[in-house]
Order: structure tokens, then sequence, then C-alpha cells
């Protein structure tokens, strides 16, 4: 289906470069855009460096998802759980599995060195997505807009380094 004056489209991009891979997401508008789609990937972008606010080794990975949730819900979106984010490196796709949502103290305690791709993802309605037959295009259930957001970060003793 073509693109249309006031839709907005996520790109998704990774890059393995000399044996290690960084992932990233962007959301765009295209052309003109309501201002409810505009605060959607605004918000979706700064739930992001909610996530990683104050994050460094030992915390636990439960802070990112946690974080994500609050921000995205408090301002009435849809938090995506059929994918998450996760650990990157040699592979593109390694553990842990770094979902939007969950329990503050929850998940794995976070080293110095670890590379994760945290994603956020949000919709204007309902959480519910699926995958198109193409088994590459994710779709809102409901139809409405959704956004998404990811960096690939190395975790610090001091903090988190965005690497894209």
């Amino acid at each position: 289906e073509p693109l249309e004056e006031g839709d907005i489209i996520s790109i998704d991009c990774g890059v393995n470069f000399e044996g290690f891979h960084a992932d990233a997401a962007r959301t765009f508008p295209v052309g003109n855009v309501s201002s409810e789609k505009l605060k959607l990937i605004n918000v979706t972008k700064e739930s992001f460096f909610e996530g990683i606010k104050d994050i460094k080794a030992g915390s636990k990975l439960g802070h990112i998802s946690h974080r994500i949730q609050m921000h995205l819900e408090k301002n009435g979106y849809g938090v995506v759980r059929e994918l998450v984010g996760h650990g990157i490196g040699e592979n593109l796709h390694e553990d842990p599995c770094v979902p939007n949502y969950g329990k503050y103290n929850g998940g794995v305690v976070l080293q110095e060195g670890m590379t994760l791709a945290i994603e956020p993802m949000s919709t204007l309605g309902k959480k519910d997505v699926y995958l198109e037959e193409n088994d590459w295009t994710v779709t809102t259930c409901d139809g409405l807009a959704s956004a998404h957001y990811e960096n690939t970060v190395l975790i610090t003793a001091e903090g988190v380094e965005i690497l894209t």
C-alpha cells in the first residue's frame, strides 16, 4: 500500500560492521501529519530517553522497561508487547530480551560492556499488533497509528553510551 500525505512510517535498520551489529529505528511523518501523530512520534522518542535515565552497570533491566511503559501509558498510548528490544553484538538479536513494559526491579542485572537495542513501540489505540504475510510488516489490529524509536546502547560504569 503506497504512503499518503498524513501517514507516518517507521524505518528499522541494522548494520554489521567488522563482526558487530548495531540497530536503530525512527518514525517519520509523511508530509503534513496530524498533531496527534506528531505527539505519538515525540512521546515514543521521549520514552527511550526516560528508559535509559540513570541506568548504569548494576541497574536492573526492568528499570528500562518500566520507565518506558510508564511514560507511554501516562500519555495514553498502548505499549506493544509482541515485539521487544534485545541484546546485540556479534549477532543482531541476542539475550536478554528488553521488553517495553515490566516491573521496575525485574530482569537481569546490567553489566558493564553489555550492548542493548532498546526500542519503544507505541500505538494511538490498543496495544495489539499482527505480523503481515510478508513476515516483516507489523500493523496495529485496530488500524490506528503506531510509532517506533530505537538505539543501540552500551552499558558503562557511569551510565549509558548511545552508539547509533
